[in-house]
């Protein structure tokens, strides 16, 4: 299953994602916010994560006005590693070298279907292993 969230200013751009996931489907689980609502990233960021932390979620999208603030906050839940992405090739290599787990998007940065393109690949791109895997216990080991 996939966890998706945003602040307000995500809440357009999260929604064409959403009806990609129905059209394609995917098993989603949004978090919000929704439209109309007013929500803070940070508290957006908690939610989708918490998901991915109880094992509910195997991936998250996260999408804010920027995509920085909401994958700053989400990277300080312990056990995440979100990537804010605007190209392929990032968001491919943050999946085969980080294995990040959320991806993070700008709703005011990235078209609607430059952010398909960039969630089809995050998904379909596997962690690769190998000397990556030691880095990404690097990172874990930051988070004691």
């Amino acid at each position: 299953m996939i966890v998706i969230g945003n602040d307000h200013a995500g809440t357009a751009l999260k929604n064409h994602i959403v009806e990609w996931f129905k059209a394609n489907k995917i098993d989603y689980l949004d978090v919000g916010c929704f439209e109309g609502e007013k929500c803070d990233y940070p508290v957006a960021a908690k939610n989708a994560c918490d998901e991915i932390i109880s094992g509910k979620a195997e991936k998250g999208i996260l999408i804010c006005g920027t995509g920085i603030g909401i994958s700053i906050a989400a990277n300080k839940i312990k056990g995440i590693r979100a990537a804010a992405c605007s190209d392929y090739y990032s968001a491919k290599y943050t999946r085969l070298h980080n294995d990040a787990n959320v991806l993070c998007f700008g709703a005011r940065v990235i078209g609607d279907e430059s952010a398909i393109e960039l969630v089809n690949v995050f998904l379909n791109t596997e962690f690769e292993g190998g000397r990556h895997a030691a880095r990404v216990q690097m990172i874990s080991e930051l988070e004691k």
